[in-house]
């Protein structure tokens, strides 16, 4: 594969643990595989649990707009700036129905630090590059796995693209990172998919995030021994209790 040269395994010295707060409804929801059909409300005031997240110690917060994912548009504006106020001691990247330079350049002067884009990438690859170029280290492409392929729009439509294939085209870019979602695992607390995951990671010097299925701190500890993920995105297992985040941050 031409580009960059893998980075070296233990090249990772910390894994940044990321906690998630999907939007719908201005509330705080998890979906099942990605099924709007199969959702499960934790919060009706998503400014209450970010602020309950930094009070732990997180210095990043995972915000998705479930209901722009889907629509194309932002959504769910008012629950985001509620958490870009009580949040702002800390880093938060933004996924959901970006997919214009006034849009991500709108929610990043509102305060967000990095902006995932991952229908945007398949679809208007140029505005993809353009952004990334014009706001280097701020944009993030967001890689969503289902049975190997990518999964575009809110995770309703699969690309006639591997995810491998995605990241080579644009591995050249000033990108931020690259976030890799297991969809069958997301939602559904069976455990990451460190196989995967950390193969894609040992293709790229891009930082790889990790998201999708994550139960335990034993799951953590799986992803961080790989010593090529660079940071893992947690949300069911908060909320249920499964994991604390204290601990997993220590």
């Amino acid at each position: 594969m031409s580009g960059p040269a893998p980075r070296a395994v233990n090249d990772v010295r910390k894994m940044e643990v990321i906690p998630a707060l999907d939007l719908r409804g201005g509330r705080i929801v998890r979906l099942q595989q990605g099924d709007y059909e199969r959702e499960t409300v934790y919060d009706a005031d998503p400014a209450r649990v970010a602020a309950r997240f930094v009070a732990a110690g997180a210095t990043r917060l995972h915000v998705v707009d479930l209901d722009g994912a889907r629509a194309g548009q932002l959504r769910n504006e008012d629950a985001i700036s509620a958490i870009l106020r009580v949040a702002s001691s800390v880093r938060v990247q933004l996924g959901g129905g970006l997919r214009s330079i006034e849009q991500i350049e709108a929610v990043l002067e509102l305060g967000v630090d990095r902006v995932i884009l991952g229908t945007t990438a398949l679809e208007a690859p140029e505005v993809f590059r353009a952004a990334a170029r014009r706001w280097p280290g701020q944009i993030v492409l967001g890689l969503d796995a289902k049975q190997g392929r990518v999964a575009i729009r809110g995770w309703q439509q699969l690309a006639d693209a591997a995810v491998e294939e995605v990241l080579r085209r644009f591995e050249d870019l000033p990108l931020a990172a690259v976030l890799h979602t297991d969809i069958g695992r997301d939602g559904m607390m069976q455990g990451p998919n460190v196989g995967a995951t950390s193969s894609l990671a040992r293709l790229t010097r891009l930082p790889v995030i990790a998201s999708g299925g994550v139960r335990s701190l034993d799951d953590l500890a799986a992803l961080a021994r790989t010593g090529v993920i660079a940071g893992v995105v947690v949300g069911q297992a908060l909320y249920t209790g499964a994991i604390d985040l204290r601990a997993a941050l220590a």
